[in-house]
C-alpha cells in the first residue's frame, strides 16, 4: 500500500474497507477482476443531508447542505481492450455486473446522443443502475471530446443508502466520473465534475434534479454547511457548525426517488408557475402578449426564488391558478421553458402552492444563514428550528410530505428544546426519505429515542446519520498498485 493511500486512511477511515474490496477483486485466474501490478485510480464522494433548501434548488434558491460520513467509492483500472466492465458491490451483499463496448460511443463528440445513451442503459431493467457509472463515458465524450485508449474495469462500493433522500445517486456519479477521468487522463475541473455529473443524471439516467447534490458531493467540507445559490450553481462558502450544535439525519425507511411521480408533478407545477408569471411580466412590460418567455427573463432572473415573499403575496400569487390541467396549460403556454420538465396533459397541477414554496424557502434559507452566523443563544436556536419546521410544512403543502416523515418531525417537536431538539424537516425531494434534525447540547439519547419510538410505531428501521466528511475535491485521487 502506498504512503499516499495510508495518509488518506487517517482522514477517510472508510477507505481502508474499500481497499479490502479492491484487493479481493484481484481474484484468482479466470475469476480475477483487476490485474495485479497495474495502477488503480480511486475516488470517493459522500452523500449529503439537506439541512435547508431542498427541492427549491431547481427554482434558484439558496441551499445549505451537510456532507455525510457515508460515501461512495469507485476504483478504475484501464485495460487495452476497448471494453468497460463494471462490478458493483451492493449493500445487500449482492454483486451486479455490467459490460459494454466503447465502440458504442461515436468518434465525433457532436454525434453523441444522450437520448441514445439513456436507451442504451435501459435495454434491460436490471441494468439501469449501470447508467450512473458507465454514463460518464458518454458525458465526457460529448462535453469534452474525451478520447479513451482502451477500456477499463470499474469497481463500485457505496455506504450511502439508496432511496433515503441523502443523495446516493450523486455520490455514485461523482465518485465514478472522477475516477474514470483520472484513469483515462481526461482533464476535469471540480466545477465540471459537479455539473457534468448532474448532466449525467438529467440526460443519461433521465432523472430531473438540480445541482445541489453533485456540488455537495464535490465541494463539501467536514462539519460545515455548504452554501450554494442554485442559479445554477454558485458557491457561497461553507458555514462552520458551532461547538455544541449538531445536525442529525433519521431515515424514515420510506423510499424516495427523484424520478418519482410526486416529485415530477411538483417540479412541473413550479416551472408552470414560472412560465405563467414570466408571460404576465412580459405583458406588463410590453403592453401586449408576447407569448415568449425570453422577453420576460429579466423581471424573474429566470428563477422563482428571485421573487420576494412580499411581492408574491402582493399580487403575483393571484396571477397563478390554484390548479390547472396539463392540457389547459399546454394549449395556453405550449411549454414550461425547462427541458427536463414534462407536462402530462391528463394531470392536474397545483401551480400556486408549487410556485410559493421556492419563493418562501429562499427567504427562509437566507434568514437561517444569517441567524446561524451570529451568537447562538436560546432565542436564535428556537428561530432556526422554526424555520426548519416551516420548510417541512412547505413540503406537505406541495404534496411532497408523507405520514412517516411527519411522524418523525412530530416526535422531535414532542421532545423539544427540553431534550435539546429544536427543529426538523424532510430532506431533498420529500415523499419519504430522511429527516434532518437540529440539536444543541448532548441530544444523542433523545435522537436515538426518537428512532426507537418511530420503529416501534411503524415497524420500519430508522437509520441514523450522525457524522460528516469532506467531498471529492478534498479526497482527491488515490492510486494504488496491488500485487498477487
Amino acid at each position: 500500500m502506498s504512503e499516499i493511500v495510508q495518509g488518506a486512511i487517517g482522514k477517510f477511515p472508510d477507505l481502508a474497507e474499500f481497499l479490502k474490496d479492491v484487493a479481493s477483486a484481484l481474484g484468482e485466474g479466470s475469476r480475477a477482476f483487476f490485474e495485479p501490478g497495474r495502477s488503480i485510480a480511486i475516488a470517493r464522494a459522500p452523500g449529503r443531508l439537506d439541512v435547508m433548501g431542498g427541492f427549491a434548488d431547481y427554482s434558484g434558491a439558496l441551499v445549505l447542505q451537510l456532507p455525510l460520513a457515508e460515501a461512495a467509492f469507485a476504483a478504475v483500472q484501464t485495460r487495452s481492450e476497448p471494453t468497460v466492465e463494471i462490478l458493483s458491490l451492493r449493500q445487500d451483499g449482492r454483486r451486479s455486473r455490467f459490460r459494454f463496448d466503447l465502440s458504442a460511443l461515436p468518434e465525433n463528440r457532436s454525434e453523441v446522443s444522450y437520448e441514445r445513451a439513456r436507451e442504451f442503459f435501459r435495454e434491460r431493467e436490471q441494468d439501469r443502475w449501470a447508467a450512473y457509472v458507465g454514463g460518464s463515458y458518454f458525458v465526457l465524450r460529448r462535453e469534452l471530446g474525451a478520447r479513451y485508449v482502451g477500456g477499463a474495469r470499474i469497481l463500485i462500493g457505496s455506504a450511502v443508502p439508496e432511496g433515503s433522500g441523502v443523495s446516493s445517486s450523486a455520490a455514485l456519479e461523482v465518485a465514478s466520473m472522477r475516477a474514470i477521468a483520472a484513469a483515462h487522463q481526461v482533464p476535469l475541473t471540480p466545477e465540471q465534475l459537479a455539473l457534468f455529473s448532474q448532466k449525467l443524471e438529467n440526460r443519461v439516467v433521465g432523472a430531473p434534479c438540480g445541482a445541489m447534490d453533485q456540488m455537495t458531493a464535490v465541494f463539501g467540507q467536514t462539519g460545515r454547511l455548504l452554501a450554494l445559490l442554485c442559479q445554477p450553481a454558485r458557491l457561497e462558502g461553507a458555514l462552520p457548525i458551532p461547538d455544541g450544535l449538531r445536525f442529525w439525519g433519521i431515515d424514515s425507511g420510506v423510499r424516495h426517488q427523484v424520478s418519482g411521480e410526486d416529485y415530477g408533478r411538483v417540479r412541473a407545477a413550479a416551472f408552470m408557475g414560472r412560465r405563467i408569471l414570466a408571460e404576465q411580466a412580459a405583458i406588463e412590460q410590453n403592453g401586449r402578449e408576447s407569448g415568449k418567455e425570453g422577453n420576460a427573463k429579466a423581471p424573474l432572473g429566470g428563477y422563482l426564488a428571485n421573487i420576494s415573499p412580499s411581492e408574491f403575496l402582493s399580487g403575483l400569487s393571484d396571477s397563478l391558478p390554484e390548479e390547472i390541467s396539463g392540457k389547459a396549460f399546454l394549449q395556453r403556454y405550449g411549454e414550461t421553458g425547462d427541458p427536463m420538465t414534462q407536462v402530462d396533459a391528463d394531470q392536474i397541477y397545483a401551480v400556486r402552492a408549487a410556485a410559493a414554496h421556492p419563493v418562501n424557502e429562499h427567504f427562509r434559507v437566507r434568514l437561517f444563514r444569517s441567524l446561524f452566523r451570529g451568537e447562538l443563544n436560546e432565542d436564535r436556536l428556537r428561530l432556526l428550528g422554526e424555520l426548519m419546521l416551516q420548510s417541512h410544512a412547505g413540503y406537505s403543502a406541495c404534496g411532497l410530505g408523507s405520514e412517516q416523515t411527519d411522524l418523525l418531525v412530530d416526535l422531535v417537536r414532542e421532545l423539544g428544546p427540553e431534550r435539546g431538539l429544536y427543529g426538523a424537516k424532510v430532506t431533498g425531494g420529500g415523499s419519504g426519505g430522511a429527516v434532518a434534525v437540529l440539536s444543541a447540547g448532548d441530544a444523542q439519547a433523545a435522537v436515538f429515542e426518537i428512532a426507537a419510538r418511530y420503529s416501534e410505531k411503524t415497524g420500519k428501521p430508522a437509520r441514523i446519520f450522525a457524522d460528516s466528511s469532506s467531498g471529492a475535491v478534498d479526497f482527491g485521487i488515490e492510486r494504488t498498485i496491488l500485487s498477487d
